[in-house]
């Protein structure tokens, strides 16, 4: 069945028909089976709202998934809806191994296909850990079915010793008080159990909560959702309402991804990214989903919103308090209603209504400190800013909310790693050259080096240095950091080495300059030499092993770089290409 456009608006159990050559045989084969699970009639008749499962043994960022999707059961049932829930793959992050960047885009395709392939008329997509989320949004931009997002929640905090602690911020600074030597081996295997007392994601401002707020920003998520402890039963009401949601999706035909995911909600959410004191990685992510939606994003707009929009939330890493603390004072909505002169407030949300109108209802919490004022923020620029040169001539990125104000202009003598391995052998060698002015410098830990771009951009201090009290140094890569990282690091830099960029050529004593005011990043030779070196580099043989098969060389053969968000060259959509609407 179609419309007068040609647009397809068959609903139910009749959308997507198995090939049979039989249209009528297909239905009935399909009614046939499903009725082997004790489905009536009257269910088979309702709208279908399908439901993710990303569940899994290995995920405990979604250890509480399957109280989420009965409560999501429960909200579409009640709208006269039937939910159908589907396993996809389910990624968490300490436990990916390259990396769970290498396989976000694996399950961007997973999903995509799987919500493709399954007669559904709206899709609930629940997730939480790093990668889960932008892969889901990424699939929903790309079938373009109505979505809404039901995030995990962060967990609860935990404590030590009178001490509030919380994953992984507290677990990076805690690890580095144990390599300097000031934590023993009893005490920090105590820790290990006291930094994630709960299911759900990082309880500060990393790349998992990170990413809830931004999937909330664009309008794909309901009011809250973000912020909203994984435990707490607001979680599991949040959930129970976007189900209910999902089946008015279904019926109505929207809104979209598409409808959702445009020029104004993109600005929105890179406002919101700068505010919260944000993951790099986020960054990555945005330009990803965006890019799926047609929407491309101008990193010097994204720069200048840093220089105009100042950190607002005082959460870890940048400040000191945890996602908990923000659902309490009014979460997302209560934010952006300090942000309401740079916001687009008429950017339609997934609920029905307008970024604006859930701003408007918005709690307000006297006296408290998670949120600051334009008038008295955290930090006068945004969390990030985006730097260039001749080391980074496409681009690179610094949190400059979680660096060192001392270090922010620094010119230093590089120390350089070829790889991640190589790093981890020698950047604890007690006779390793190196001095707390020194540049850290990582490469062939891009997209396709490593490949998959690890987040190995937090470079550890050297031991030796480490043990002489050195918190921070300027370390540059072109990998990733984790957002519950903190330190002086510039990342993604852009063209990779792998691919010949000028990373590929820096050498062990070469002098580099970083000026994050002036927003550069600048190896100190001619450009003479510099041209000199990167030729020669270029009549080298390959530095790695090249993937002959599987997903690796997919990966490897389509890969975009950081600016273009990781993903596939094959899967952006071009809406300059597109005809009609």
């Amino acid at each position: 069945m179609s419309d007068q456009r040609g647009r397809d608006t068959t609903r139910g159990l009749r959308k997507g028909l198995t090939s049979y050559g039989d249209a009528g045989f297909s239905l009935f084969l399909r009614k046939a089976f499903i009725k082997a699970m004790g489905y009536s009639d009257d269910a088979l008749e309702r709208p279908i709202v399908g439901v993710t499962n990303t569940f899994s043994d290995f995920n405990p960022c979604h250890g509480n998934v399957p109280d989420l999707i009965e409560s999501v059961k429960r909200g579409v049932m009640l709208a006269g809806g039937l939910p159908m829930v589907f396993p996809t793959i389910s990624i968490g992050e300490s436990f990916a191994h390259p990396t769970s960047m290498f396989l976000r885009n694996l399950m961007a395709m997973d999903t995509e296909e799987m919500i493709r392939a399954q007669p559904m008329d709206a899709v609930v997509v629940i997730g939480g850990c790093d990668k889960t989320l932008p892969a889901q949004v990424m699939a929903a931009a790309s079938t373009d079915l109505p979505t809404i997002v039901v995030q995990t929640g962060p967990m609860v905090v935990g404590h030590h010793k009178g001490e509030v602690l919380g994953a992984c911020t507290d677990c990076r600074r805690l690890w580095g008080q144990h390599r300097a030597g000031t934590i023993g081996e009893a005490e920090i295997d105590l820790i290990s159990g006291r930094l994630c007392p709960s299911v759900g994601t990082c309880m500060v401002m990393g790349t998992a909560s990170t990413m809830a707020c931004i999937v909330e920003a664009l309008g794909l998520a309901l009011p809250m959702s973000a912020t909203a402890p994984a435990t707490h039963a607001d979680r599991r009401r949040i959930a129970e309402a976007s189900g209910k949601r999902a089946a008015e999706m279904a019926i109505s035909g929207a809104p979209k991804p598409s409808e959702l995911i445009t020029d104004a909600s993109v600005r929105n959410a890179m406002i919101v990214l700068q505010a919260i004191g944000g993951s790099t990685n986020g960054l990555i992510h945005l330009i990803a989903m965006a890019g799926r939606a047609g929407v491309k994003i101008d990193l010097k707009a994204f720069d200048k919103l840093g220089r105009e929009v100042p950190v607002l939330l005082n959460l870890k890493p940048s400040g000191a308090h945890y996602m908990e603390h923000f659902h309490y004072v009014g979460g997302l909505p209560a934010l952006m209603r300090e942000l309401t002169a740079f916001l687009d407030l008429d950017a339609p949300s997934v609920s029905g209504g307008t970024i604006g109108g859930a701003i408007a209802k918005a709690e307000e919490v006297p006296g408290q400190d998670v949120i600051r004022t334009l008038a008295a923020p955290l930090k006068k620029e945004g969390a990030m800013a985006v730097l260039h040169g001749n080391l980074a001539p496409q681009s690179a990125v610094i949190k400059q909310s979680a660096a060192s104000p001392k270090l922010m202009r620094h010119t230093g003598r590089a120390l350089v790693f070829d790889s991640v391995e190589d790093m981890t052998t020698r950047i604890d060698l007690p006779d390793l050259d190196v001095n707390a002015d020194d540049i850290l410098v990582l490469r062939n830990a891009g997209p396709k080096g490593a490949p998959g771009m690890p987040e190995a951009g937090y470079l550890p201090i050297p031991m030796k240095l480490a043990r002489q009290g050195v918190k921070d140094m300027v370390r540059i890569s072109d990998a990733r950091m984790s957002g519950t990282a903190f330190g002086t690091i510039v990342l993604h830099i852009t063209p990779e080495s792998a691919v010949g960029g000028p990373l590929a050529i820096v050498q062990t004593g070469d002098r580099i300059m970083l000026d994050v005011e002036a927003r550069r990043i600048e190896l100190l030779i001619d450009d003479a030499e510099l041209e000199s070196r990167l030729a020669a580099w270029k009549e080298l043989p390959p530095q790695r092993a090249m993937a002959t098969r599987g997903y690796a060389k997919l990966f490897e053969d389509s890969v975009l770089q950081a600016d273009q968000g990781c993903d596939f060259d094959f899967l952006l959509r071009d809406r300059s290409t597109e005809t009609g609407s």
